[in-house]
């Protein structure tokens, strides 16, 4: 009886396979009628147990056709890993443990009585159950249909406002372009044309329309550190702002004239959670604004208008709200010239304004905003006499003292 190796005649043949003794099994014509015998032998067995009602013989079976499948496929469990050319080569040991695997997972099923339990089901519950499944099933897709649509718009209303993002952010940059061009144009400067100034405050209304309350803050900042809403003093005959001397501009809070005069445009504007620093309000109606929660620290808001502005929770660390002692200032009236010797007529108008829970307030400005109907939290409206707290060392917030104004 003869053997040979199923590795091919043009490759070299591996030493380690060899003395291993993984052969291809006898080539004779009895070999399927043994290996049939082999695989009928624990079928009986497996059929005298279930007549019989002896699991152990069922078992047995299982067993011996699992030695068998690892009996005939000893050759492909050594070569598992192997290049694929060996695994190819010993095709017949694969098919016979195929064979005998599931051989052995039918008995292993018959042993255990699964065919015996859906023998006694009822098929017609088994029938509705199927129809329950398939019930929820439509359930389930419908639920994920609707997920994924709700997805889908969460993903475009997110484009679309990064998108509506940018495109503001385009218009205040060529707003800013706009202006500067007018401001630093060599046939005329801005503040020197009331036609120019006209165009500019307009301009400004329009855009204040039409951007949220961040693009708001940016034109408010921009326009105020550019000097555009200070009231600057002019040469009487040219209209020309005058320097003072020291790389700025003179300020005239009697007579001076402002770039951009925000007047009425911010009246029941949402501003609250932005950054105000240092802006200057003089002289704005502010009435019925949502300043809550801003950063309005160093900001000048004498003559401004915050009749029923909303300033929960903002920031007021030295906040200009008068001019002189609280004992003298008032609130600025139409067609009363105000004082800046006195305060009076130089104040912001509190009138209705809510101020509670507002941070880093002075024991001057809470005495200003009690006197003149300010709405305040109770607890904390000091004495009018009470000292001025000291700062704090952590706080590094640079001071921003007020314009001086010239003596008129």
């Amino acid at each position: 009886m003869t053997y040979k190796t199923l590795v091919p005649e043009h490759l070299p043949q591996e030493p380690s396979l060899l003395e291993s003794g993984i052969l291809l099994s006898p080539v004779s014509p009895w070999q399927p009628l043994i290996h049939l015998l082999l695989l009928g032998i624990p079928a009986f067995l497996l059929l005298l147990g279930k007549l019989m009602a002896q699991p152990v013989l069922g078992w047995g079976a299982v067993l011996a056709w699992l030695g068998l499948a690892g009996w005939w496929g000893r050759s492909l469990w050594a070569q598992i890993g192997r290049r694929l050319w060996q695994w190819l080569t010993t095709w017949p040991q694969l098919a016979w443990a195929g064979v005998a695997l599931s051989l052995a997972l039918m008995g292993g099923v018959a042993g255990s009585g699964v065919f015996s339990a859906l023998g006694s089901l009822s098929w017609e519950a088994i029938g509705a159950l199927g129809e329950v499944f398939g019930a929820t099933g439509q359930i389930l897709i419908a639920i994920l249909a609707a997920y994924i649509a709700w997805r889908q718009y969460i993903i475009s209303r997110d484009l679309t406002i990064q998108q509506n993002i940018i495109t503001q952010q385009q218009t205040i940059d060529a707003y800013f372009e706009g202006i500067s061009n007018l401001v630093l144009s060599p046939d005329g400067q801005l503040d020197d044309w009331p036609l120019e100034r006209a165009i500019a405050a307009g301009r400004t209304a329009a855009l204040l329309n039409g951007v949220d309350r961040f693009g708001k803050a940016k034109i408010l900042r921009f326009l105020s550190t550019a000097n555009l809403l200070s009231p600057l003093r002019r040469d009487e005959h040219l209209g020309r702002p005058i320097l003072d001397g020291k790389g700025g501009y003179q300020r005239d809070r009697l007579h001076g004239i402002r770039v951009v005069n925000l007047g009425t445009m911010l009246e029941g504007a949402d501003l609250h959670g932005t950054l105000l620093r240092a802006v200057d309000f003089s002289e704005a109606s502010l009435e019925r604004a949502n300043l809550s929660g801003c950063d309005l620290s160093h900001t000048n808001l004498c003559g401004a208008n915050l009749r029923n502005a909303d300033l929960r929770g903002a920031d007021l660390y030295r906040a200009l709200l008068f001019v002189g002692s609280p004992q003298t200032a008032s609130p600025a009236q139409p067609g009363q010239k105000p004082d800046f010797k006195t305060g009076a007529y130089t104040g912001a108008i509190v009138a209705g304004a809510d101020f509670r829970q507002a941070r880093r307030l002075s024991p001057e400005q809470r005495a200003y905003l009690v006197t003149w109907g300010a709405e305040l939290d109770p607890a904390s409206e000091p004495p009018l006499n009470s000292p001025r707290p000291r700062s704090d060392p952590a706080d590094k917030t640079e001071s921003f003292p007020p314009p001086v104004s010239p003596s008129p």
